[in-house]
């Protein structure tokens, strides 16, 4: 994208934020990057540049402009609908893969040497995974600095800086302000407003308070539905408008809740180690599937007379996702052949056997405890599971397979090599092959033309309903099946499809 400058340009001028993320214009004059979208005067074209990651506007030595404040803007999606070397190690970037194992443990995960991921990244985003690991901390250190009242200490290592030295000559560096500087301008200004007049939930005592930004349109009703729906009791709640859970991360435990608003995602994260924000906020944006481009998937879909009506009726919806893959396996095959309820019920059996106990910040919380991790699970007893058989083992064979290894499941991994892996193993057919690609690795691609659901509904819109037939007709639909799948199963009055109360 930001190699067409004729495009780029337009998009300047017309202040366009669909492609806010997708590129950075960098003036030349003023040795500022801003977001296509931003509302000050727009530059002459002879003094624009494009780049097309913040972390090489800031490696080039542009600063971000403080009205637009280019480094808060969603992520770019084409990181998410891709799965080469550059777009795995841009999510272990995100999921803070530099900050805990450095280069070589980057390196290590996607079998590439340094010199040639250092390489490829380049080559693609103008900066190497040190440029992008500084750049994603001094985002948090922003976020931090304006949003919490943590002492400036605890922000500099919250964010992943290895000194308070480096953290106050990067934040000067990038955003051209000292941090004392930046929380003042946040405190006098509207950077803790909910925006649209929404009603703010209930600051909990311990928790940071964020906004998660991302493009519009975006509709709630199945993304929100889905995962509320589904929740398992203790690990997951819908509660006061939001949507909460646990999350296991590397340092310590989370717990996040999640508020749809008209203008953003309000987030609030109540962390046993701060040093977890960048990699919480990461999933929870994984989770949510906020760096999607609804423009292109909804002008792609709606090229099919038959699925037009549906995406005009309610544009903008996403594929829920989760904040662990591996957790996503196990209640997939916990999911086989059985309602939802039944589900949720064998997940929690699971969870108040084998889970470990947390500590919910709320007094009126009901989160008790995280999810069981495939060790915990790997000894347990088939006898115990209220399951048949076949189903019984399936999960422990899957359980050992995540455990030993043989199976990853995560950002890292290629999506064909996955379902390769998957399918290997008993038990496990198309249909939970592609929820788990669809929904645990992110495939925007996965289809699932033996759901039953999504027969019917393409029976009653005229598509045709057969596995076969109905895989043909979707290949007009590529790259984004999974979003074609959202909009399908919306015509049904499951729960799952509607924001609850």
């Amino acid at each position: 994208m930001y190699t067409d400058t004729e495009r780029c340009v337009r998009a300047v001028q017309s202040k366009d934020a669909r492609f806010d993320g997708w590129f950075f214009t960098a003036v030349r004059t003023t040795r500022i990057y801003c977001r296509p979208s931003c509302p000050a005067v727009p530059p002459k074209v002879e003094n624009m540049t494009f780049l097309p990651s913040a972390a090489a506007c800031q490696q080039a030595g542009y600063r971000a402009c403080k009205r637009c404040r280019p480094d808060t803007s969603p992520g770019s999606p084409e990181w998410n609908a891709r799965a080469d070397a550059v777009a795995r190690a841009v999510r272990l970037i995100q999921d803070g893969v530099v900050d805990r194992e450095g280069v070589p443990g980057l390196a290590s995960r996607l079998g590439y040497s340094t010199r040639q991921v250092e390489r490829q990244l380049n080559a693609e985003l103008g900066a190497g995974p040190l440029a992008l690991a500084r750049a994603q901390r001094a985002q948090t250190a922003r976020l931090l600095i304006e949003t919490s009242e943590l002492p400036m200490g605890d922000v500099a290592f919250a964010a992943g800086f290895s000194s308070i030295r480096t953290f106050n000559e990067t934040v000067r560096e990038v955003f051209a302000l000292a941090p004392g500087e930046l929380r003042a301008r946040a405190a006098g200004g509207s950077a803790g407003s909910t925006g649209g007049g929404a009603r703010q939930a209930p600051r909990i005592p311990g928790t940071i308070s964020l906004r998660l930004p991302f493009r519009a349109p975006l509709n709630p009703d199945n993304l929100f539905g889905h995962l509320a729906a589904t929740a398992v009791p203790g690990v997951e709640e819908w509660r006061a408008g939001a949507y909460r859970r646990t999350l296991r991360l590397p340092y310590g435990t989370g717990i996040a809740a999640l508020t749809p608003r008209p203008d953003h995602i309000g987030c609030q994260l109540a962390l046993t180690d701060l040093r977890d924000l960048t990699i919480a906020i990461s999933r929870c944006r994984r989770l949510l599937d906020l760096d999607a481009d609804p423009e292109a998937v909804d002008g792609q879909l709606r090229a099919d007379p038959l699925l037009a009506p549906l995406v005009d009726k309610a544009p903008g919806r996403r594929v829920p996702r989760t904040v662990d893959a591996a957790e996503f396996a196990v209640r997939a095959v916990l999911g086989q052949q059985v309602s939802t309820a039944a589900a949720r019920t064998h997940a929690a059996r699971l969870v108040s056997a084998h889970g470990e106990p947390v500590a919910d910040p709320d007094p009126a919380g009901g989160l008790t405890h995280l999810f069981p991790t495939a060790g915990a699970l790997a000894g347990l007893d088939p006898e115990a599971l209220a399951l048949p058989r076949s189903r019984r083992t399936t999960l422990t064979t899957l359980v050992t397979a995540l455990a030993d290894g043989s199976l990853p499941l995560g950002v890292d991994i290629d999506w064909e090599e996955a379902r390769a892996r998957l399918t290997a193993l008993p038990g496990i057919g198309p249909w939970t092959t592609e929820v788990i690609a669809m929904r645990a690795l992110g495939d925007p691609d996965a289809f699932l033309p033996s759901d039953l659901g999504l027969r019917r509904a393409a029976q009653q819109l005229g598509l045709p309903s057969t596995p076969a037939a109905l895989t043909a007709r979707a290949a007009a639909w590529r790259p984004w099946r999974a979003y074609a799948v959202q909009y399908l199963w919306a015509t049904d009055s499951h729960p799952i499809n509607h924001l609850p109360a």
